[in-house]
């Protein structure tokens, strides 16, 4: 199977040419800036073929880290693998890496087509005969007077269709949109083949609609290409919706690596609750704990949980969606089912969700409904019961 062989689309005539995927391999990996380290002893095993986003606040490491596995930041200590080879003293344009960057870095005196071969040419002038190079020169200059050879120009052509931008090929990159602009960035990458796809942002500079379209697209791509794809983002909803597998970032540090349903049903740690969608986290002491049920003490109230947990101490997890308002003549208790009482301090309309922000005690808790039209929205100041079954109060 050549590397545009794909399902539903027109096939893509790379003779001689295999689809190669590279798996990731990173131990121990740490850089330090200055003597400050921004990376501390990172463990990565990114299969072949596995779309794995690297996701964490601004600062955390994750760029650093994927300038070290495209070989832009040389690690202070560490190693690197891309299949079986360690590549930390390869330079980056033999580490067989496509990298689509978050401003694009798009060339805005060239059309689309001539973006997209740059690196072909490139790639044509370390491998020509010195007096071949010239034809290469003047080509990059004004390909009008001299021609890319056939085979170089059905293959940008073949990749630009399969990012639909083929009608856009004579166009300055400067006449696009942004998600087009970002097509090209993505089509100048796949155009070589890489073993690994690196992509550090690159929905960051678009709006929210067209962000959730290039999910997709990105997602299609990937998954028809069956290409390793490592991506960078501090956007937990874009990691979440793309990825196969989320390592979450912090301080120099991987906190967790897992699923997004891992992730999200999971979390390791108070930080990834938070990080990793909305989450209701509140201190509270163990009173008993066995198979299946521990009782815990919030703000003077016991409350039930099916983790078994050792500890003395802990944080409750209560994500908003599990909660729900009772309505008038609901039974105030179940075996199963903890019990609150609070009022409404702000109500939140998000068009398919109501959030509600209720007191509780001392506490405030988040509550997602869903909203149905002409269903009334709570109003503020109304005095509600909550209702939480102990399969959803996680222990951490």
């Amino acid at each position: 199977m050549t590397v545009f062989e794909m399902s539903g689309k027109k096939n893509f005539s790379n003779k001689g040419r295999e689809l190669i995927m590279g798996s990731v391999k990173v131990e121990q990996l740490t850089k330090e800036f200055s003597g400050v380290k921004a990376l501390h002893d990172i463990n990565l095993d990114i299969q072949e073929g596995e779309f794995f986003a690297l996701l964490g606040p601004s600062g955390c490491g994750k760029t650093t880290t994927m300038r070290c596995i495209a070989g832009f930041e040389q690690p202070t200590s560490g190693e690197i693998k891309i299949g079986d080879q360690v590549v930390n003293q390869i330079p980056p344009n033999k580490r067989s890496c496509g990298m689509v960057f978050q401003s694009y870095a798009l060339f805005p005196h060239m059309d689309v087509f001539d973006n997209v071969a740059y690196s072909l040419n490139i790639k044509q002038l370390k491998a020509s005969h010195p007096l071949k190079r010239l034809s290469i020169y003047i080509r990059m200059f004004n390909k009008k007077l001299s021609k890319y050879p056939k085979e170089m120009e059905d293959r940008v052509r073949q990749i630009l269709e399969y990012v639909e931008l083929d009608k856009y090929a004579n166009r300055l990159t400067s006449e696009l949109s942004g998600g087009q602009q970002q097509r090209v960035a993505l089509a100048r990458a796949l155009v070589m083949e890489p073993k690994v796809l690196l992509m550090d942002e690159p929905l960051s500079n678009l709006d929210q609609k067209l962000r959730h379209t290039m999910r997709t697209t990105i997602r299609r791509i990937q998954q028809d290409l069956k290409i390793t794809t490592i991506f960078v983002t501090h956007d937990q909803e874009e990691a979440m919706s793309m990825a196969d597998r989320v390592a979450v970032m912090k301080d120099g540090q991987v906190i967790q690596i897992g699923t997004p349903t891992e992730l999200y049903s999971q979390p390791a740690s108070p930080f990834i609750a938070d990080f990793v969608g909305t989450s209701n986290i509140l201190p509270g002491k163990v009173i008993t704990s066995k198979a299946n049920e521990s009782v815990v003490q919030i703000n003077g109230k016991q409350i039930k949980s099916t983790y078994q947990t050792d500890k003395e101490e802990v944080n409750v997890i209560i994500r908003p969606e599990n909660i729900t308002i009772l309505s008038e003549g609901t039974p105030s208790s179940e075996s199963d089912v903890n019990i609150f009482e609070g009022k409404i301090n702000q109500s939140t309309y998000l068009g398919s969700a109501v959030r509600y922000e209720v007191l509780v005690n001392e506490s405030t808790l988040i509550v997602d409904t869903t909203y149905f039209s002409g269903r009334e929205i709570l109003k503020e100041g109304t005095k509600v019961q909550l209702a939480v079954s102990s399969e959803r109060v996680l222990l951490i």
